[in-house]
């Protein structure tokens, strides 16, 4: 795309190796993977989101699902596009960008439901993605405090309710290695065990 802005500076190029991908390279590394990007419930991690290079087209494709499915109802559509929305994570090393990235991210989903929509929704928005998009070092599995990084798990249980659980990075990166292992046999919740579940809440209720 003519114009667009790939590099915010040499001395950050030289000090993170921080380059931007382009967006049409974006666009065709997600057709690869169509079918998931389309999914509502499907859930991405980016570990280097930068300001949301691919976060952004990802959650633009969940929500035109969204629309597709659930566009009739104003109830359904909103509450399935916050839905989508907590499927969308990032890790990012830099304050400016993990802030932008919320921002961008944020932006997306406003546009998506158009000016009549109570501030609740994008106060809830804020919420999700202050927890989903993290400043921190994705290959240490550590916030910027030297934390270990903790991701919420949302679920959309219908009739308006969400459900959160907290589970640590570095036990949801261990998960594909039990792959055709004896632990196959075992339901995941036998494995991982959440840091932290929370009572089911309402839009109201996350953006308070």
């Amino acid at each position: 795309m003519s114009g667009e802005k790939l590099v915010k500076s040499r001395q950050r190029v030289a000090d993170h190796g921080e380059v931007f991908t382009p967006r049409w390279l974006v666009e065709d590394m997600l057709n690869l993977v169509q079918s998931e990007t389309e999914r509502i419930d499907s859930r991405f991690l980016e570990p280097a989101c930068g300001s949301g290079n691919f976060l952004v087209p990802v959650l633009e494709r969940k929500l035109a699902a969204v629309q597709v499915r659930h566009g009739r109802s104003d109830f359904e559509r909103r509450h399935y596009g916050l839905f989508a929305l907590m499927c969308v994570y990032g890790i990012e090393l830099l304050a400016d960008n993990a802030e932008e990235c919320r921002t961008n991210l944020s932006g997306t989903f406003a546009r998506f439901l158009k000016a009549d929509a109570p501030d609740e929704w994008i106060r809830a928005a804020d919420v999700v993605l202050a927890a989903n998009i993290v400043q921190g070092d994705a290959l240490e599995m550590t916030t910027s405090t030297r934390e270990p990084i903790v991701f919420p798990e949302w679920g959309y249980l219908g009739r308006g309710r969400y459900q959160r659980r907290d589970f640590a990075y570095d036990s949801l990166t261990q998960r594909s290695s039990f792959q055709g292992t004896l632990f196959d046999g075992f339901e995941e919740h036998e494995i991982f065990t959440p840091v932290r579940t929370y009572p089911a809440m309402t839009v109201s209720e996350l953006a308070s």
